[in-house]
């Protein structure tokens, strides 16, 4: 492994990339898919499962963490990696997007945010300062910057005052960071549906010289074209040798479609979430496992996966526990989901390595549009 936090783009394909971050912790294939855990947990799965799906890198969240169990405590515990059983790379968010969407009384400055638990109540302060001071005391490898999100549609004035401020924050951030041998800080850009803005705030972070950059702002109400669109002017302005993570993004057509545009990391809650919701992810499409045509369909989510819970497990009887409320149920289709998505990353780097992601791109889109429903 190496001793220092590097990336390296190993092949292209039109936008498309396939590279390697390597870190101390361990190597991450891009386009990664990293599964999130929230509390320290991807929901309803073990850490060994995880891993075995083809997870290099799972995300933690800082304001959950920081509110319970605390991040003094993490680290007094041996850090996020021992806490967790997770020896592998943990990328942590900053916190800044779960104050403006989770908190109802907030107030926010220059200087930071300052905000009530959604848990009891109390007060707290997330400063870009304190911000990196807990992602260091969980000792994440990858770390995100302090910045504000707004909600799509939103004002021009609205979205260019939380860009620059989020700039300002970015400063902050990288000098609060420091030089951390082995690990990286990434900057943020935003400007939300405006492409003047957004090549505005990836210029200026780009001048800040961070390790990697995350593009953060989308996904957040605007329609997956305006998505698309924003993607595909702000990827090439971002420095070619570093890694770019799409924040909080998506579905399996979210995710292809990103790649085509030149993105390497994904993460979100949608695999986990629909998982535990009854919705399967497959290479047919979506599957509503509640839905009552599942009764009596004695095949699997998918009789070719390598997951024993997309293939050994009747959508009968996955409907059956959904049904009954069992826990099971949304252990197995969380699984499914994960593998699913893994699965979709390997074939991704796959083709890409072969100069053959457009023709992987519409037959993975042709066969979800297919389906496989039975006749019953």
């Amino acid at each position: 492994m190496s001793e220092r936090f590097t990336f390296t783009l190993l092949k292209t394909d039109g936008m498309a990339r396939r590279g390697e971050i390597t870190m101390p912790r361990g190597t991450i294939r891009t386009p990664a898919f990293m599964p999130v855990g929230t509390a320290g947990t991807v929901k309803a799965m073990y850490p060994g499962q995880v891993r075995e799906l083809g997870a290099d890198i799972i995300l933690g969240n800082t304001y959950h963490l920081m509110l319970r169990p605390g991040a003094e405590r993490v680290a007094k515990l041996g850090g996020l990696h021992t806490f967790a059983n997770w020896p592998h790379p943990i990328l942590t968010d900053s916190g800044g997007f779960q104050v403006m969407s989770l908190s109802q009384l907030r107030k926010m400055d220059e200087r930071g945010v300052t905000f009530q638990s959604h848990i009891d109540g109390r007060r707290y302060e997330l400063t870009p300062e304190r911000s990196v001071e807990i992602q260091g005391l969980l000792d994440s490898d990858i770390q995100m910057q302090l910045d504000e999100c707004v909600a799509l549609p939103a004002e021009e004035k609205e979205i260019e005052r939380a860009m620059q401020l989020s700039l300002r924050w970015a400063e902050r951030s990288k000098a609060a960071f420091g030089d951390q041998p082995g690990k990286a800080i990434f900057g943020i850009v935003q400007g939300g549906d405006n492409e003047p803005l957004r090549a505005e705030s990836a210029l200026a972070l780009r001048d800040m010289d961070f390790k990697g950059y995350s593009i953060g702002g989308l996904a957040v109400g605007e329609p997956q074209e305006v998505m698309l669109r924003i993607l595909a002017m702000t990827t090439p302005i971002l420095p070619a040798g570093k890694p770019r993570y799409l924040m909080g993004v998506g579905t399996p057509d979210d995710i292809v479609e990103s790649v085509a545009r030149g993105v390497d990391m994904f993460d979100c809650v949608m695999p986990t979430r629909a998982g535990r919701h009854g919705l399967a992810f497959t290479r047919f499409g979506k599957v509503n496992i509640k839905n009552a045509r599942h009764a009596e369909d004695h095949r699997p989510l998918d009789e070719a996966s390598d997951c024993p819970a997309s293939r050994d497990y009747s959508r009968a009887y996955l409907h059956h526990l959904f049904k009954a409320n069992e826990t099971l149920g949304a252990m197995l289709l969380t699984w499914n989901n994960l593998a699913y998505y893994q699965s979709l990353m390997a074939g991704i780097r796959a083709a890409i390595d072969e100069d053959r992601f457009e023709d992987f791109r519409l037959a993975t889109k042709e066969g979800w549009a297919r389906g496989d429903i039975a006749a019953l």
